[in-house]
Formats: C-alpha cells, sequence, structure tokens
C-alpha cells in the first residue's frame, strides 16, 4: 500500500470515528433527563463536525466519512472499486469502534449512551423512514458532488456541505434520526444492540447516495 492511500484511509478513519463518537454524542444529550434539548442541537452538532472534519481531511482523502458519499463517488467514476471497498472498511470499522467507546465512556450517566440515528417513524413506519433517508441523502450527495467535485464552493465547499447535513437534519430529525449515513446508522445501533431497522436504513440511505452519484455524474453536468 502507498503513502498517500494509507493516509487517505487513516483520515476516513479518524474522520468517520469523530464523526460517529461527537454525532452520536450530541444525540445522546437529548435523552438526559431534563436536558431541554432539541433538534437544533444534533442539527448543530453534526453540521459543524462535518465542516470542521472537511477541512482538516478533505485535501487527504476526499472528505467522505459515509459510505454513501463514497458509493455516489464510485458509480460515477471517482474513484476506483478497490479504494472504494478499503473506504468503506475503514468507514464501517470507526463508526463502531466511536460507538462502542462513547457507549462504554458515558454508560453510567444519566439517559441513553448511544446515540441512534432513530426517530418517531423507525418504529410505526419504517419504510416511509427509509425513503426520507434516501431523498435526505440523495440531497446531500447532491450538494457534496455540486460545490465540491464540480468545484462550485471553492473555499466555501465545507460550510455548505456542513448547513446542508445540518438542513436536512433539521428536516427529518424527528422522523428518522435523519442518519443519511450508514456508518453512522450502523455503529450506535451495534453499540445499542438493535439491528432491526439498519437493513431498511442501508437501501435507503445507500440508494439515496447512489441515485445522486448516477444524477450529478452522468445527468445533470453544467458547464
Amino acid at each position: 500500500m502507498d503513502r498517500k492511500l494509507g493516509n487517505a484511509l487513516l483520515a476516513e478513519f479518524l474522520g468517520t470515528f469523530a464523526l460517529v463518537f461527537i454525532g452520536a454524542a450530541v444525540v445522546a444529550t437529548l435523552t438526559i433527563p431534563n436536558s431541554n434539548g432539541s433538534v437544533v442541537v444534533p442539527a448543530l452538532g453534526h453540521g459543524l463536525i462535518v465542516l470542521a472534519l472537511v477541512v482538516a481531511f478533505g485535501s487527504v482523502s476526499g472528505g467522505h466519512f459515509n459510505p454513501a458519499v463514497t458509493a455516489a463517488m464510485l458509480v460515477a467514476g471517482k474513484i476506483p472499486v478497490v479504494k472504494s471497498i478499503l473506504y468503506w472498511i475503514v468507514q464501517f470499522a470507526a463508526a463502531i469502534l466511536g460507538a462502542l467507546v462513547l457507549s462504554f465512556l458515558i454508560g453510567s450517566a444519566p439517559g441513553s449512551p448511544y446515540g441512534q440515528t432513530i426517530g418517531v417513524m423507525t418504529g410505526t413506519n419504517l419504510t416511509y423512514a427509509a425513503v426520507l433517508e434516501g431523498i435526505g441523502t440523495f440531497l446531500f450527495v447532491t450538494v457534496i458532488y455540486q460545490v465540491a467535485i464540480n468545484g462550485k464552493g471553492g473555499n466555501l465547499a465545507p460550510i455548505a456541505i456542513g448547513l446542508m447535513l445540518s438542513a436536512v437534519i433539521l428536516a427529518i430529525g424527528v422522523y428518522t434520526g435523519a442518519s443519511v449515513n450508514p456508518a453512522r446508522t450502523l455503529g450506535p445501533a451495534l453499540a445499542a444492540g438493535d439491528l432491526s431497522y439498519v437493513p431498511a436504513y442501508f437501501i435507503g440511505i445507500f440508494a439515496g447516495g447512489i441515485l445522486a452519484g448516477l444524477f450529478n455524474g452522468y445527468l445533470y453536468k453544467p458547464e
């Protein structure tokens, strides 16, 4: 393995770990009695950490930190198959480790220590929840593609990406948890021991990412 690829994989690992650890921790604070939290808290938490991570590691690995983003870049021809598989391995491994470390450290505190990406529809209408996740992922990845891959955002690309993630969480977070990231879904779900909703979320999120890759890579290619 060459050094450039190794650095990219390490960046994806560190970035995904940070995203899941901090994102899940932010969501976990909402379960603490009398915390008076709202969906604004995870929206800001996730948006800000993604903004920071894209600035920190974007030039090293592309700043995916999300298997659905990697899938989008794969179908659009922006990343080779082998590299995509390696990205997925480190993303999921980092997400699981981040969730387990968080639950271990705050497991004795009041509330839930897992920070799962679930909402009021997860247990009542899982199909529609998965569709919402797919739509949210499609829109999120489309912004990433346009501002970063197509270069429309320039130096403001990380801000646009962070703001878009916050907007998606504000829009559907109450209903689904607004994961829009298979790794963010799997890590806390595994730590909590509840994988019942994960397959449906995976289908919706990966479908949204792949459709965004095809749409932006082949259909919508502005000059």
